[in-house]
């Protein structure tokens, strides 16, 4: 009890301080289940300006996602638990998405458009986008190593979690911690 009660001080008063600190501990502290893999950064990490290339076949970075969070997905056809998480990123999309929080998709590596379609009509994923990171530039320059790799953004573009494998996003403990972030 001592301790919950220091925690909660805790927070109190680093939300008077400094409120996106306080927001990333109360995020933190609610992490259950598979979102125990989520890991929060001390500081924000900045990100990276290496292109990716857009589903329209337009060049992109980082930075056109800026002024909300962002939660970043590296992905492949060929990665099993890909496929059990996208229609989960999907779902959060859907019941999160819009002008404070997005979930961006890149498929790194060779996946043909044609094959990322086809993936995604599978599972039956309509609401994510196929940009792809064919080289594997940003996933490397982001430090991106085995897949699935999810990386939370906040709205500066810096990096401020991240988790290794796949998860449950549409669980109400994702939503829960991406609403504490996002101040919602």
């Amino acid at each position: 009890m001592r301790k919950l009660l220091s925690a909660l001080l805790y927070t109190a008063l680093v939300s008077v301080a400094n409120p996106g600190v306080a927001d990333v501990a109360t995020a933190e502290a609610l992490r259950t289940g598979d979102m125990r893999k989520l890991i929060f950064h001390p500081e924000p990490v900045a990100s990276s300006d290496v292109p990716f290339m857009g589903e329209d076949g337009t060049e992109m970075t980082l930075a056109d996602y800026r002024g909300k969070h962002v939660v970043l997905n590296f992905w492949a056809t060929w990665c099993a638990p890909c496929r059990h998480e996208m229609p989960l990123l999907s779902a959060l999309q859907d019941t999160m998405g819009g002008d404070d929080m997005e979930v961006v998709t890149i498929a790194t590596g060779r996946n043909p458009l044609p094959g990322m379609q086809r993936f995604f009509d599978e599972i039956g994923v309509d609401n994510l986008p196929l940009h792809t990171d064919a080289r594997q530039s940003l996933a490397r320059s982001l430090g991106v190593l085995g897949l699935p790799v999810t990386i939370i953004l906040d709205p500066d573009g810096n990096e401020i979690a991240r988790m290794q494998g796949d998860a449950d996003w549409s669980s109400d403990n994702a939503r829960a911690i991406l609403a504490t972030l996002i101040g919602q």
